[in-house]
Parts: structure tokens; sequence; C-alpha cells
């Protein structure tokens, strides 16, 4: 699939692309050693920084209310900006993250900055001034991934390397509810009798949320993007996967201008971009609701931390061979697993499949001149646009 390419915006590796809520459309990119470059819809850098602290930028995130801040991770540090006059950083939230910065994610108000790091702690921060106002610890490894739910400003759900997904009520220190990945996994193979195969391990890498507030998606090393839907109460309805990609799934976001919510852009290591149409997953659904569903898994395994720590540190290999037909399944999003307790497996993969070349850093859905888009950030210093018009 033809793409643009935007060029000479960094000289070192893109890590995060954010794109703003504002009428401008700027777009945000952060790489290795402190690059920061504020692009215009055609793709024009408008200017560039880069942060005294050298650190690699790990997350870029426009305020939903204010057109004139970007905020940006690095280290331990938000740097907040003016994107507009890209000169410095307008405020430091020193000692935003106790360790490296993973993850910010801003509600719908931008009255609050969600910051996820390597402790495995999620700290919330109260907008303007960068108060800590809550600090959430259950996560027992590196925390990837945070996001709010929409429509519900004191729900946020976060993903991490001890292979958790975790919904949390801003007024609780605890979590409402987990889901435990790799039980998930487990559970999975032994109801599908193959135990004994050994695969990458669920670590969580990107959670999203669908505009509707209800729908969830995480990115894991399994190769999955794993499904939650969440009910009344706030509770776990149900949950299931679509298996993505050959290699891990790095990248998994909702789309919300599409004509329905339940759009889903995922990337991965195996160079794969995929854009899938869930709105008829079983997961997404909610007619059959006499079915049996499945429950939340609160059961914490020993030594996850020092399982995942090692997964983390060194790449994992998957101890068998995928065949070439399986990897042309996987390419081609040719099936849609559910895990024991949902519906049967819906068989239907991605609207559109390509390879991008290169291993998915960073994919962000927008609108570029009304134009749907994925911006695909890999290992490179530029950008790839791809067009989705025609959907």
């Amino acid at each position: 699939m033809a793409s643009r390419q935007w060029c000479e915006g960094h000289s070192t590796p893109v890590l995060c692309v954010g794109a703003s809520w504002g009428p401008e459309g700027l777009l945000a990119s952060g790489s290795e050693e402190g690059e920061v470059t504020v692009w215009n819809q055609e793709g024009t850098v408008l200017a560039s920084l880069r942060l005294p602290s050298g650190d690699d930028v790990t997350s870029a995130v426009f305020s939903p209310a204010a057109p004139g801040l970007l905020y940006v991770s690095h280290g331990e540090t938000v740097s907040v900006l003016d994107p507009r006059s890209l000169k410095g950083a307008v405020e430091e939230l020193q000692g935003a993250g106790e360790e490296e910065i993973n993850s910010l994610a801003l509600n719908e108000t931008g009255s609050a900055l969600a910051v996820a790091d390597d402790s495995g702690v999620v700290r919330v921060l109260g907008l303007p001034g960068g108060q800590v106002n809550r600090t959430l610890r259950r996560h027992t490894n590196i925390v990837s991934s945070v996001a709010f739910r929409p429509l519900r400003p004191n729900n946020l759900v976060s993903a991490g390397l001890d292979m958790q997904v975790m919904l949390w009520s801003l007024q609780k220190t605890r979590p409402v509810w987990t889901l435990n990945l790799q039980e998930v996994a487990e559970e999975e193979e032994a109801h599908q009798h193959k135990a004994g195969q050994l695969f990458n391990p669920p670590l969580a890498h990107c959670v999203s949320v669908a505009s509707c507030g209800n729908v969830l998606a995480c990115a894991a090393e399994d190769g999955r993007v794993h499904l939650m839907r969440v009910g009344s109460g706030s509770k776990l309805d149900r949950q299931g996967a679509i298996k993505a990609h050959s290699q891990g799934a790095s990248q998994a976001h909702f789309l919300s201008f599409l004509p329905h919510p339940y759009w889903l852009a995922t990337g991965g290591n195996d160079g794969m971009v995929a854009l899938w149409d869930l709105s008829q997953n079983p997961v997404v659904t909610v007619e059959d609701k006499g079915k049996p569903q499945a429950a939340p898994v609160h059961r914490r395994r020993p030594n996850a931390r020092a399982k995942a720590k090692l997964q983390a540190q060194a790449k994992p290999q998957q101890a068998k061979e995928e065949t070439k037909k399986e990897r042309e399944e996987v390419e081609e999003g040719s099936s849609v697993d559910q895990s024991p307790g949902t519906e049967e497996a819906l068989k239907s993969g991605p609207k559109l499949s390509f390879s991008h070349g290169d291993k998915v850093n960073w994919v962000c859905p927008t609108l570029l001149r009304g134009e749907p888009s994925l911006v695909v950030a890999d290992q490179s210093p530029n950008l790839s646009v791809y067009s989705l018009a025609g959907l």
C-alpha cells in the first residue's frame, strides 16, 4: 500500500505521535534523544525542539481543552509545550513519574493527566499545576500504557508487562477489576487442547478505549489484540481476542472519526498494519445476553514481576516456528479467536491489512485535510502516512 513520507523532522527513530483536537489539526512526534517536532496537515515541519535532558520522548498528547498545550514525557519528567511556539517548555512537571514514563493520557476536559511508568505505578495529576491527586499501585511490573474512558472522566484503564489490564475508578486506589492475560491464554490453550505449545507471553503494550467508553482493546506480545467490554456498574461483561499479528502487537488505537466507534487500527513487530471493523465482533455486540460470559481473573501468579522483567529485557522468542500457512493467515487476518466463556469465534479478518515493511513503533489515526489517515512511526526518523479514503 502506497504511503507519503514526512521527512526532515527528526534525526533519530520516532517513538510516538499525537494528533491535536483543534481546528489547526497539528501533529506532534517524539523521538529518541529528546527530539520533538510539530507538523501541519500537509507534512510540513512547523517547529522542532531538542529537550535539554536528551531523554527519549515516549509519549506526546495534545490537550483537548487548550490547543496551545502539548504534553510530552521524557525520562521521569513531563514537559508542557506550546506547539504554536516551540521554543522551550512552558512548564516542567518534574518527578511526574517515579521511574521512566512510558505513557500519558488526558481526560476529555484536560483537567487530569495520567502518567504510567517503569515502576509499575500510575499517577494522576491535576491540571493545571501537576499536583498528584492519585497514586495507583497494583501492577507488579512496568506499566506500558494508560487511557481514560471517554464519557467517564473518573475511570481509566492501565496495562503492563505483568500481563494485566486494570480498570480503575479514581474515587478508589484499587482497581474495579483486573484481567490477567496470561491466565486467559492458558485457559484458552487448555480449552483447545493445545497444552505443551509455547508462545510469546501476552505482555501488554498498548491499551485503547472506543469513543463509546465501553469497549477496550489491548495489543500484546502474543500477537493478539485482547478485547474487553465494560457493562453496567463498570463490570467486565465479556472478553476475547483477535489474532492480529504474527509477532508482538505493539499498537492498538480506536478511530473516532468513522461511521461507528468500533474501527480499530493495529500495528506490530511483524511490520504489518491493519484496520479492523469490530462492530460485529461478539465481544462488542450485546445480543445473546443469556450466553455464558467470562469473569475477570483476579489471581496473581508468584514471581510474575521477575518473569515479565526477563521477558522485557530479552526479546521473547517463539519456541515453535510458524508455518508459511499460519503466517499468511495472520497477515490476512483470517480468524478471530475468542477465549473460553465468550461466543464462538467470529470468522472475519481486517478490512484492510498491509505490510509497512518495518517494526511499528506507533500508529496514530487522524484526519488530514478531512481524509481519514494513519500516521505510522517505525525504526526510522521519518513518518509514513496511509490514506483510508474509500472505506
